[in-house]
Parts: C-alpha cells; sequence; structure tokens
C-alpha cells in the first residue's frame, strides 16, 4: 500500500474537509490534484496516486459531505460553487502551484470551473468520462442512487449491490470490486455498511442543473492540454459528445477504453498509457 499523509484544513466557513497527500511536496514534476466523483472520495484514486506519487506530489481530497470530510448542515452548501471554492481553498493552503487536474465525472465539472476562476493556477485537464452533456440515462441512474441511503449487511452484498449499481463493472476482479465498494459504503455504528455521503446532497444538485451552458464552461479549457477519457460502454459520455469535444478543443487527446462504463477506475493499462504520456508533455 502506498504510503499518504492524512491531513486537514478548514474552508473558509468553518468545515473540517480531508484530504490525502502523496508523494514529495518539493518534487521538480509538476503535481496532481485528483477531484473524484459526485458521490466519491480520495479513496477512488488511491493506486493511481500510489504510482504516480514516485515521481511527483499528488492530492486527493474528500469534498464536505463525502468520505471524512465534514457533513454540512445546510444541505445548500452542497451546490457546485462551494466544493469550486472550497477546491480553490485546498489548492491555496497546500501550496499546490500549476497542478495537472484530473477529474472524475463531477470532478471534472470542477476543474472546468477551476479553468474559468483561477486559469493561471493550473498546467493541464485530464476528464474522466465527463463531457459538457451527460446523458439522460446515465443521469437518471446516477439520481436514483444518491439520495437514499442503501445499507448493506456486509462487504460481499456490498460488492453485489455495487455491480447492480453500475451493470459495467462487473467484468472487474473481486478485488478491484471490494476496493470500489469500499470507497462507497463505510461501516456504522449499527454494524451495518451505509452510503459514504451525505445524501442530502441530491438537494443541491438538482437545484444546480442547468444553471449555466456546459458547452460554453467547457471553452475555459481551450488555453489547456487536455486528456478525455471515456469508458466505451458509459451511460455518461456518449461517443458524439467526445467527437464534439475533439472538434471544439485544439489540443485535447481523446482515448476510449473498450469493454468498460462509467466511471473508469484510472488503472486500466489503456489509461496508465494514455495517462503518463500526456504527464510527460505537459
Amino acid at each position: 500500500m502506498a504510503a499518504f499523509r492524512e491531513c486537514r484544513f478548514l474552508s473558509q466557513d468553518g468545515r473540517s474537509l480531508y484530504y490525502r497527500d502523496y508523494g514529495d511536496p518539493l518534487a521538480a514534476t509538476p503535481p496532481v490534484l485528483c477531484l473524484p466523483g459526485l458521490t466519491r472520495n480520495s479513496k477512488d484514486f488511491h493506486t493511481l496516486a500510489g504510482r504516480l506519487a514516485a515521481s511527483r506530489r499528488v492530492v486527493c481530497p474528500d469534498y464536505r459531505g463525502r468520505g471524512r470530510s465534514d457533513y454540512d448542515r445546510d444541505p445548500r452548501n452542497y451546490h457546485p460553487a462551494v466544493h469550486l471554492n472550497d477546491t480553490r481553498h485546498l489548492m491555496t493552503v497546500t501550496g499546490l502551484h500549476d497542478p495537472v487536474v484530473v477529474g472524475t465525472s463531477f470532478g471534472g465539472f470542477l476543474a472546468i470551473g477551476l479553468a474559468i476562476i483561477v486559469p493561471s493556477s493550473l498546467r493541464a485537464v485530464v476528464l474522466n468520462d465527463v463531457g459538457p452533456k451527460v446523458s439522460d440515462t446515465g443521469m437518471r441512474r446516477i439520481m436514483d442512487y444518491i439520495g437514499k441511503d442503501n445499507p448493506q449487511t456486509d462487504w460481499d452484498a456490498a460488492i453485489d449491490e455495487l455491480q447492480r449499481m453500475f451493470p459495467t463493472m462487473s467484468g472487474q476482479s473481486r478485488s478491484v470490486l471490494l476496493e470500489e465498494a469500499r470507497a462507497t459504503w463505510r461501516e456504522g455504528e449499527d454494524g451495518r455498511l451505509h452510503f459514504d455521503w451525505d445524501t442530502r446532497l441530491v438537494e443541491a444538485v438538482t437545484r444546480a442543473q442547468g444553471e449555466n451552458d456546459p458547452w460554453v464552461l467547457f471553452r475555459a479549457l481551450r488555453q489547456f492540454p487536455v486528456l478525455a477519457l471515456r469508458g466505451a460502454l458509459s451511460d455518461v459520455l456518449s461517443a458524439e459528445t467526445l467527437d464534439r469535444m475533439a472538434g471544439a478543443h485544439p489540443d485535447l487527446t481523446a482515448v476510449t477504453v473498450p469493454g468498460r462504463g462509467h466511471p473508469l477506475t484510472m488503472n486500466e493499462p489503456e489509461v496508465t498509457e494514455a495517462l503518463d504520456a500526456f504527464l510527460a508533455r505537459v
């Protein structure tokens, strides 16, 4: 298991937020900031961060209301704009300068937001199975499960439920599925496993839908090299949307991983090869 430092910082409104810090903070290579999906947390990036930490610093946060970060008393503070401000504050607190931002799903939208509000602070962006248009099928599936707890009796049951929630993960090994399950559920005081996020976040997500034109926001990435990754079986990022992204961006590398859905683990051989080549040139 790769070593990491467990750290916390206070948000501007006083929430205690957790992050993992891998690698040498003084490494000469550009650091990497890993932003997880909507309900996810820093655990999702452990294998990737451990591999990259041999040569660079990697910072992986838990958003407020997820993982080991404080839950918010007011669910309105799960609005994307608040997460964006938390992320900007994290970069300031950690002295994270000129990072490559890796954004999975919702984290990809935050990466775009950073490109808008602090463009001089970024080096490049990696989008993990996310684009300006989220398919209706994928959005319905996500909204169906994020707003209500789904307790499980043990980790075997959690793995089975994970495969029901994400059918395209069925081809993964049992060890990978267990790792994903441990980043999805946490052990509760009642002895059962509960979702590792505040289910009230669905309220803010629902309110935020349609607030901005995502294709207009996507233009903010034109000044940065972008690696766009897609699972061929994804129900979130379509092949058509990825093609449109490539046509709208002068320096976008598009990679589709066969046999995988949403999201990619970032540890697939095709992703490792593409990511290493991308990091070597940015």
